[in-house]
């Protein structure tokens, strides 16, 4: 199994980040968090400091299995802004990788991308407008899977999103093994 990232930025959205994090690793894949910055600490929305694995200027996304970028305001625009990022993404969406992503993110970052384009997918409601504008067809639900893509709605359905891409990478008995274990 190879490598998966979640990509930080000031602003992001703890829960969603972390949550996807932990439950990664507890399922046994390999997980790294990457600042998107020339630092490795990253200030979320609410004001907690983390520490990411390592900086994008060093991280080879090109084997990745998943890229996973949360949401959070500033968080997602500051996501979209990184040059990077982009180009990682839309590379590895075009060798059909798979990508999840959260919140705000799915209509900030990869609406711009054109990675949404033609998939079923679902957001932070406020930014429905600019999903569909992206060529996405909104879904009112939690969590939507579209071929490689897993999108999420905010931060309350961050554990489903993750027990999403754990099932997609292991298989359900898998996800349902580490729900357990969390008393989910």
């Amino acid at each position: 199994m190879n490598t998966s990232y979640v990509f930080l930025a000031d602003g992001f959205e703890e829960v969603e980040a972390l949550t996807v994090v932990d439950v990664m690793r507890r399922a046994g894949m390999e997980v790294s968090t990457v600042s998107i910055a020339d630092k490795l600490n990253v200030k979320g929305a609410h004001g907690v400091e983390v520490m990411a694995d390592k900086l994008i200027a060093e991280t080879d996304t090109t084997d990745a299995e998943w890229l996973i970028v949360p949401g959070g305001m500033p968080g997602a625009t500051n996501l979209a802004a990184c040059d990077a990022l982009n180009d990682a993404l839309q590379k590895h969406w075009l060798k059909q990788g798979k990508i999840a992503s959260i919140c705000a993110s799915p209509a900030v970052v990869l609406a711009p991308l054109d990675i949404i384009r033609g998939q079923n997918a679902t957001c932070y409601p406020s930014f429905k407008a600019d999903l569909e504008k992206g060529g996405a067809t909104y879904v009112d639900m939690r969590v939507v899977e579209s071929g490689n893509l897993i999108t999420s709605n905010g931060p309350s359905s961050a554990f489903v999103f993750a027990f999403a891409i754990v099932a997609a990478s292991m298989g359900e008995d898998v996800a349902s093994s580490v729900a357990s274990g969390m008393l989910v």
